[in-house]
Formats: C-alpha cells, structure tokens, sequence
C-alpha cells in the first residue's frame, strides 16, 4: 500500500544525520571525504554513502555539482535549521510543544508541571521523586531550549 504522508525531508535517519554532520564539519567534500569522517565511528562501504549523499541529494538537502569524476557535495540546510526542526518534533511529541517543559525535564524538574491531561506526572522509573540536578548534564547547552 503506498505511503499516504510524507515526512518531513529534515527528519533524518541516523544514517543521513551522520552523512550531514560529516559534511556540516567538511563544509562540502566528495564522498571519499564524507566516508573518511564517518569510518572512526561507522565503517561504511563507499557504495553505501554514494547511495546516502544521491538520496540527500534528490532530498534538496545537499547539492552537488561534478568535478573530474567525483561529485562535490554541499549542504544546502545548516545544522542549526536541523536541530531546530528536530527540537520542534521533539517538544511537540514528548513535552506538549513547550520548550519550558522539556527545559525542565532536562533540569531535573520534570514535576514542576502537570501533564498535557493535568494529571500529575509519573514517578521516575527508580521509584519516588526525582531531585533537581546540581550541575547542567554534560553536553546539553541549555541557552539553545
């Protein structure tokens, strides 16, 4: 049966995130250059990124433009428009679109408010109440929420 919606083109799967992140710190490169920041953390055949950055590509979220026999690949979406689409989903999903609620969630303070349905939250997994957390957790930036 076909599919009756279509995503959105910014919500990536992994695979596309990875091949953008390498090509956002690249600031453009080949496939070549894209497979060697990935092979540290993913060892990727090379078909396999051709056939990512072609779907990117048909995506309009990378552009690319022949040079010799490689295709040179650009980003034409900054990280920043990514991440703010994925906030966006995930505050709508999970926290009621109030970036408030997620910045309490990540604080520690998750039972500052009510659920969307005005009953009180649920207890954390391991039982009884969650404390406020002292420090930021370590790599989240909290200005951008």
């Amino acid at each position: 049966m076909p599919r009756k919606t279509r995503n959105h083109p910014l919500d990536l799967p992994p695979l596309e995130l990875d091949c953008m992140r390498a090509l956002w710190g690249l600031g453009e490169g080949t496939v070549h250059e894209v497979r060697a920041r990935l092979l540290p953390e993913r060892a990727l055949a090379y078909t396999t990124v051709t056939t990512v950055m072609d779907y990117l590509s048909k995506k309009e979220l990378v552009t690319r433009q022949k040079r010799g026999r490689a295709f040179v690949y650009r980003p034409r979406v900054s990280e920043e428009a990514a991440r703010e689409h994925a906030l966006g989903r995930l505050t709508r999903n999970f926290f009621d679109s109030s970036r408030e609620r997620l910045r309490a969630y990540l604080l520690g303070d998750a039972g500052a408010f009510p659920a969307a349905d005005g009953r009180a939250p649920a207890p954390s997994p391991g039982g009884g109440e969650t404390a406020p957390r002292e420090d930021k957790p370590p790599g989240i930036d909290t200005s951008l929420l």
